[in-house]
């Protein structure tokens, strides 16, 4: 319980930003630069994503997500996880006959508070 106090009064504080950094053949279109914004409970606010959502690329962000989630709930800041700052949709590319490649930075954003 003491953890999903903590969590619940300190969620409204931050955004997770997961920024597309690089992107080559992606079969559903991202650019460098499209943004997938969630609460820090890794839902997507929509009204702030791209359009279309790639079941592959999106599914990548559990664990940062996961790991942002808990340094919340102990109290710790949540922009100082260690791993998956980074990460990739996993196929591999049109040099190896996939479709394209895509990937991520992942960050914890400080919301503004009005």
């Amino acid at each position: 319980m003491r953890h999903v106090r903590h969590l619940s009064q300190v969620a409204p504080q931050y955004t997770i930003e997961a920024e597309v950094v690089k992107s080559r053949h992606c079969n559903s279109g991202y650019k460098i630069g499209d943004k997938f914004i969630m609460d820090v409970d890794g839902n997507f606010i929509s009204k702030l994503c791209p359009k279309r959502m790639c079941v592959y690329l999106i599914s990548q962000l559990a664990i940062p997500v996961a790991l942002i989630n808990e340094r919340l709930s102990e109290g710790l800041d949540p922009k100082q996880f260690h791993f998956m700052h980074y990460v990739r949709c996993p196929d591999v590319g049109v040099d190896c006959s996939g479709y394209g490649e895509v990937m991520l930075r992942v960050q914890v954003v400080s919301r503004q508070l009005k």
